[in-house]
């Protein structure tokens, strides 16, 4: 490895030459404390900026072992440093000057929830660090002073204050640490005692905005009813209590307005850890909760809907049901088969994005249209035989039907935000209306057989292999995953190849980093894993595991890009089901 000052001379060496010869830059440098790599050079100080990543070993980091050995702990302290690291090079955001994006330096910037995110890897040996830099230019020719304050100056500063232990506060390190072990605590006592959700009272759930997701000032703070209260003895800080939600069928009724959303939203984001201040950093889901709701015109392959819909009048076959275009009714229940096939125990349901005909169809509706006329079994008859024969549970915010009150096992009436348990007293009124007739055909679970197969040349050949065997050839057999461009929209999806994959309506992704990783386990399910033969079940199962075993490095070979952050298994499914190439 060549050393700062080699480095320091090839820079001034190319002062002032055309912007393409900081190609040359590229490599690795010592620099006291860390080791610096630039991985990718900008063509032209307008085009995206340049990639860098900083390697700091254990020893000079000097972070106690126990904070990064197990997951949930090693997973915060590299959330606490990207974020730490992001504050620092704000500082010093564009003051080396030059034209386009000169002088830019920026890292992930971090939402609410703690995320496993490619800016920032703690492995056994070592922190690394992945961020950009705008290299700085006269035009299109090279600013090599400007350049050498952030690479000598700049930097090394951001460096000493984000990643030395000795340098940080100590207590807000073991805090971060300790908050994620306590959330983790609760997610184990979720597993062990049935339980579907945690919510701590004094949690702020409400959000400042429809754009912000930061907390509300001066909001109603949550308090369990004293029913469903429960107190829990974490590792750190020790007893806490809020409202634990049994599994089963829990329901969330209440006035417009009154926070039964509001409720439900911060249920289904539970499925991560918050940082704190958040409000949420004690609201907790079971890890595989599904937020269902209807998506009409998405694409449905293969999915077997006979749970809810069977017999239509085209005599279309819904044990493999596809459409390129579905109506709201057949993409919820798609969404419900394919949240099932996923492993999912828990659906997080809101009457308002559903579509109604799916969910309930009542007494006077069933007399005027016969069962033999209609098509669809509602949600409503299917929810309990989910849960008692599939252990899937259901939390579903109602506001316009009765009808939900006969199959719950817990009732909460959101009253100013409070939540009301009215179970006992909708029961005893129940007693004296008309059960809604249930009438449900046999309940089966599909067997998901579905296999994956991609787009074939005309011998049959896989295009994508062929595509990838070109790029192993051209690159003297280094393998590059280049073959298929992808192109991130943000959150709410990307294109691969064109093709364009739509994930507005998966409400449980957190943060477009996520989206950017599933384009790129995509690319390498279609490259590598997908042939025609294994299932949907089977193929998800490879890349979690490659993913958890070896990092982002199998889907992005050996330059791993800042920007990418770790879905849950759920949100890959969800990918692939909606990938209509």
């Amino acid at each position: 490895m060549k050393s700062s000052n080699e480095l320091r001379t090839l820079l001034r060496s190319i002062d002032h030459k055309s912007y393409p010869a900081y190609k040359s830059l590229a490599g690795g440098y010592q620099f006291g404390i860390y080791q610096l790599f630039i991985d990718h050079v900008q063509g032209d100080p307008f085009a995206s900026p340049s990639s860098l990543h900083m390697e700091i070993s254990h020893k000079e980091a000097g972070f106690p072992e126990i904070y990064y050995k197990a997951g949930c702990s090693r997973i915060a302290l590299e959330d606490f440093l990207t974020r730490q690291f992001a504050s620092q090079v704000e500082d010093f955001n564009f003051k080396a000057k030059g034209s386009g994006k000169s002088g830019l330096i920026a890292i992930t910037r971090c939402g609410q929830e703690v995320l496993e995110r490619s800016a920032c890897q703690i492995t056994d040996t070592k922190v690394i660090v992945r961020f950009h830099v705008g290299f700085p230019a006269f035009g299109r020719t090279i600013n090599a002073g400007e350049l050498e304050k952030i690479l000598f100056d700049f930097l090394p500063r951001c460096a000493e204050k984000s990643f030395l232990f000795s340098r940080l506060d100590k207590k807000k390190v073991e805090q971060a640490v300790f908050l994620a072990e306590d959330q983790e605590a609760v997610r184990q006592i979720l597993k062990e005692e049935h339980l579907t959700g945690f919510v701590a009272n004094g949690s702020v759930l409400p959000r400042k905005s429809g754009v912000s997701d930061l907390p509300m000032r001066d909001s109603v703070p949550f308090t369990s009813p004293r029913s469903m209260e429960r107190t829990l003895t974490l590792p750190h800080r020790g007893e806490i209590k809020g409202m634990a939600v049994p599994a089963g069928i829990t329901l969330i009724v209440g006035g417009g307005y009154h926070g039964k959303s509001t409720l439900l939203d911060a249920l289904q984001m539970g499925v991560y850890n918050h940082i704190a201040g958040d409000g949420r950093e004690f609201v907790i889901t079971d890890q595989t909760a599904v937020k269902l709701r209807a998506e009409d015109g998405r694409s449905i392959r293969n999915v077997d809907i006979s749970l809810f819909i069977n017999d239509l009048p085209n005599k279309k076959d819904t044990t493999s049901f596809s459409t390129p275009d579905a109506s709201g009714s057949t993409s919820q229940a798609a969404g419900v088969v394919e949240g099932i096939e996923s492993g999912s125990h828990l659906f997080l349901i809101d009457e308002d994005t559903s579509a109604t005909n799916f969910m309930v169809r009542d007494d006077f509706m069933q007399q005027v249209i016969s069962r033999e006329k209609e098509p669809i079994t509602p949600f409503l008859e299917r929810a309990r035989e989910l849960y008692e024969k599939a252990d899937i549970s259901t939390i579903l915010v109602a506001g316009s039907s009765g009808a939900f009150f006969y199959i719950a096992d817990k009732i909460l009436q959101m009253d100013c935000y409070r939540p009301i348990d009215i179970t006992d007293r909708v029961k005893e009124l129940c007693k004296e209306h008309k059960a809604p007739r249930i009438q449900a055909p046999g309940f089966a679970i599909p067997d998901f057989k579905r296999s994956l197969a991609t787009a074939r040349g005309k011998r049959g050949e896989n295009i994508y292999d062929l595509k990838y065997a070109h790029n192993e050839r051209k690159n003297g057999g280094e393998r590059r995953h280049d073959s298929m461009k992808v192109k991130t929209m943000g959150r709410d999806g990307f294109s691969l190849d064109r093709e364009n994959v739509d994930l507005r309506y998966v409400e449980q992704l957190a943060d477009s980093e996520q989206t950017s990783g599933l384009a790129y386990l995509l690319r390498y399910g279609l490259e590598q894993v997908i042939d025609g033969k294994k299932t949907v079940q089977q193929t998800v199962q490879i890349l979690w595991d490659l993913l958890e075993r070896k990092g982002w490095e199998p889907f992005c070979g050996a330059y791993i890009p800042c920007g990418l952050a770790k879905p849950r298994k759920q949100e890959i499914f969800a990918c692939l089901n909606r990938f209509r190439g």
